[in-house]
């Protein structure tokens, strides 16, 4: 009787410690990020340079996931040429991964973000100056068009990083990938660089608010370069099939089907 009571105040224990971390890691997002904006919104708006503003929030990000107790192991990163442009394309499980992710990525990386947070007066000029890309996922024609702004992005030499999902999994297995992220690798011909985030479904799942402290992989496999795409379908089922081979072999799914949606959809 006595052994399941500790264990269930140890449960308790490692419980509140866990959502002491992720208050605390909000708590220091949220001190950071008007930090930010009073440091880089007035040089960013004058000097149209988000570089030293992009620096700061990658810092923060990163800084907060290790408030939270989650430790990062990066696999394959010596295989990124930082010199080069590349199309980042990841699977997403929680949110957590963004700031996981992309702060890893050698050089800027823009992002798709919901096109809402572009009308607010002075931070809609400073995404834009940052050429990040508005995307309405609900929306046909508005995701052709954030894949023409991302290959505006991309002819900046910028990277791009997409969560070719669209959306979370609930469980860590791949979704079905949307079809405009491979329309703009086969429009750019810049180097395609599958990612597979593991761990993040352990320590903050979909719908859970406490982050569990763990160890998170993100491994960066071969990039596939355009001479090697075939095609977007071809292209999809490859970058597909090497993000599925890094997932824990309970989780993956070779051989489902490479996409459900409709081409115009980013």
């Amino acid at each position: 009787m006595g052994l399941p009571l500790r264990q269930e105040a140890l449960v308790k224990k490692r419980g509140s410690a866990s959502v002491f971390r992720t208050v605390l890691m909000l708590v220091f997002w949220a001190v950071a990020m008007p930090i930010s904006a009073l440091l880089g919104f007035p040089w960013t708006y004058l000097t149209k340079d988000i570089t030293f503003l992009y620096r700061i929030c990658m810092r923060s990000a990163w800084t907060g996931v290790r408030i939270a107790g989650i430790h990062v192991q990066t696999l394959g990163l010596d295989k990124i040429d930082p010199t080069r442009t590349y199309i980042f394309m990841s699977n997403h499980v929680s949110n957590v991964d963004p700031p996981i992710t992309l702060p890893l990525i050698p050089r800027r990386t823009s992002v798709m973000v919901k096109k809402e947070l572009f009308s607010y007066p002075l931070l809609g000029q400073i995404m834009r100056i940052g050429s990040l890309v508005p995307v309405d996922r609900g929306n046909r024609d508005a995701g052709i068009t954030a894949v023409r702004d991302a290959v505006k992005a991309i002819q900046q030499g910028l990277n791009m990083t997409i969560y070719v999902e669209g959306k979370r999994s609930f469980d860590g297995r791949l979704l079905p990938f949307k079809k405009g992220p491979f329309y703009l690798a086969e429009e750019c011909q810049v180097p395609v660089v599958p990612i597979t985030i593991t761990g993040t479904q352990e320590v903050m799942p979909k719908a859970r608010f406490a982050i569990q402290p763990g160890t998170v992989t993100v491994q960066f496999h071969e990039p596939i370069e355009p001479k090697d795409f075939g095609g977007r379908e071809c292209l999809m089922a490859k970058v597909r099939a090497v993000i599925d081979s890094g997932l824990p072999p309970e989780l993956r799914q070779t051989g489902q089907p490479a996409s459900a949606e409709s081409p115009g959809h980013a």
